[in-house]
């Protein structure tokens, strides 16, 4: 089974494509190499996909070319424990980190403006 179909089915990534591209980027690895979307995964091979920030290690379990519910899904690979636990703090992390964003509303008012440019211009 092609390796792009497999991580679309296991539903990794939303469309083949996105999976394609990740594996040309360099995200995907494949038993420790980087491969081509056509290479052919086999049941116990390991995987380490990054996607954004969020970076899964798993081996594979079963092989599938349709996609279906994330239950079944998730009975296609089995993720390391080291995997689960970065993970796991990667999402307490982000929960603590304030977006430097969640204070501007729309476009600045012209009040905005005038303060923008006097400190600017100090």
């Amino acid at each position: 089974m092609r390796l792009d179909k497999w991580l679309w089915a296991a539903r990794f990534f939303k469309t083949r494509t996105l999976a394609t591209d990740a594996i040309t980027g360099g995200k995907v690895q494949l038993n420790g190499s980087r491969v081509k979307a056509s290479r052919e995964v086999k049941v116990n091979d390991r995987l380490e996909i990054s996607n954004s920030e969020v970076r899964w290690e798993i081996s594979v379990r079963a092989l599938s070319d349709k996609r279906g519910p994330a239950p079944e899904a998730r009975l296609l690979y089995e993720e390391s424990p080291e995997s689960i636990t970065a993970r796991e703090v990667l999402r307490e992390t982000r929960k603590l980190v304030v977006d430097p964003a969640a204070d501007l509303h729309g476009r600045p008012t012209k009040r905005d403006r005038r303060q923008i440019n006097r400190y600017g211009n100090s």
